[in-house]
């Protein structure tokens, strides 16, 4: 009996089982890496809307590599690349591959790892081509002399305007470390631009300042490090200059709509940089400020894009950023417009430049780009100026002067008609006094 109980010993418990393959499992998991900047937008933020963050015609990265409807760039791209390493020609191919091979670790801990990436060989070729084709094309648009008669995306402009949108997508980034290890701007050589060695940094800004509406001068740019990728780089200019002490404003208010701000007398106008209350401002996207009943905004243009920038941008604050100012900046926005008459008052006081066409389809867009978007309401960044704004609604004053400055003195000609009924009201009122001094001193 006893060898019986022994042999029945021998025989592992199931449950023991299970736990060691949990345990393995466990110790099987890849260590985050500290450099991750570089996300599949999560499926709260799309809820519907992948073709905001999916490309159409180039994949930039591993993460949409091999994408049927993106194949026909992948010949085009090579072709970037062997114009790049012709431009460097005292650098092999083998020492770009070798550039790319010793921060392998780094660049796949950009994407989480990229682990579904086995083949060492197949990602560092991905990289490599990827980032090539990126220097190629900010040269080709920043320098036109380098442009040549093959060149399938300039001479048809419908190109360039299709991959710029794909080159703003989270999920579709380099890192920008890559591009500037790559790149050595000694290699380029212009006609009649001899003394111009632009950095990576300039090149960038001159890409990107048409279609993102970038303010700042290339003379303003300032980088204590540089940028993660393109994403970061938009929001980067975006935020630097932000004066951080109003998100110091306690839980969240209720912030009215323009409608009723309108209703409750504020009046609205575009920031500009000689603003007397923040010249300092010079247009910047975040620069608005309430002052005496007048709410000041810096311009934005809406046009085709526009959604799909403000929606990786955001999707990058909300990945990656403790600081969530766009997120902030979108949902005060929000606030602002609920229907098409909040984006008509915006449009006629030149605030919004609705270039859609439709303010219907503004005050849809903006009512859409905040679902799925998580805020600290303990430290919203207009937090401030949402209470200026409440405050001022709240008093029957404000309310009671804007009612009749709108419906009963909004022309010259209902002024005119209060004034004479003012004056002869006056003038009867001063006749019936006499008249009654007279006829008081008669008795």
């Amino acid at each position: 009996m006893e060898g019986i109980d022994e042999a029945a010993n021998d025989i592992e418990n199931p449950c023991d089982l299970f736990v060691l393959s949990i345990r393995k499992e466990l110790d099987s998991l890849p260590p985050l890496s500290p450099f991750r900047c570089i996300y599949r937008v999560p499926e709260r933020l799309r809820h519907g809307n992948d073709k905001a963050y999916t490309p159409q015609v180039v994949s930039i990265g591993p993460l949409h590599h091999g994408k049927q409807h993106l194949n026909a760039m992948e010949d085009h791209k090579k072709r970037y690349l062997q114009n790049f390493l012709y431009r460097n020609n005292k650098v092999s191919l083998e020492d770009y591959v070798e550039k790319i091979k010793a921060q392998e670790d780094k660049l796949r801990g950009c994407y989480g790892n990229a682990q579904h990436f086995k083949s060492s060989d197949k990602f560092v070729s991905i990289v490599l081509v990827d980032a090539a084709f990126v220097i190629e094309l900010l040269l080709r648009y920043h320098f036109k002399e380098l442009r040549n008669d093959n060149d399938w995306i300039f001479k048809k402009p419908w190109m360039l305007t299709n991959i710029v949108p794909d080159m703003l997508l989270l999920g579709n980034q380099v890192p920008f470390f890559i591009l500037e290890d790559l790149f050595d701007a000694s290699k380029v050589r212009v006609k009649n631009s001899e003394t111009e060695r632009p950095s990576m940094i300039k090149l960038s800004y001159h890409f990107f300042k048409k279609v993102v509406g970038l303010q700042r001068s290339e003379d303003e740019l300032e980088w204590t490090e540089p940028p993660l990728h393109f994403v970061d780089f938009i929001r980067t200019l975006h935020v630097q200059y932000l004066d951080t002490g109003t998100s110091e404003a306690g839980e969240l208010p209720c912030i009215p709509s323009v409608t009723k701000l309108h209703q409750a007398g504020v009046k609205f106008c575009p920031e500009s940089s000689n603003d007397k209350f923040r010249p300092e401002s010079s247009n910047d996207l975040f620069a608005i400020q309430f002052h005496n009943g007048t709410l000041k905004i810096p311009k934005l243009e809406i046009h085709d894009d526009t959604e799909l920038i403000l929606r990786n941008l955001i999707a990058f604050e909300q990945c990656h950023c403790t600081d969530n100012y766009l997120s902030d900046y979108v949902f005060l926005l929000d606030k602002f417009v609920n229907t098409k008459r909040d984006v008509d008052l915006l449009v006629e006081s030149e605030i919004v430049v609705n270039t859609l066409g439709d303010n219907n389809k503004v005050s849809t867009m903006i009512n859409q780009l905040c679902k799925g978007i998580a805020l600290d309401q303990r430290k919203f960044y207009f937090g401030v100026l949402a209470a200026d704004l409440n405050n001022y609604c709240k008093k029957c004053r404000n309310r009671w002067l804007a009612y009749l400055s709108q419906n009963f003195f909004n022309s010259p000609w209902a002024w005119a008609a209060f004034s004479l009924f003012a004056a002869v009201t006056l003038i009867l009122t001063v006749i019936q006094t006499v008249f009654a001094i007279i006829s008081f001193c008669r008795q």
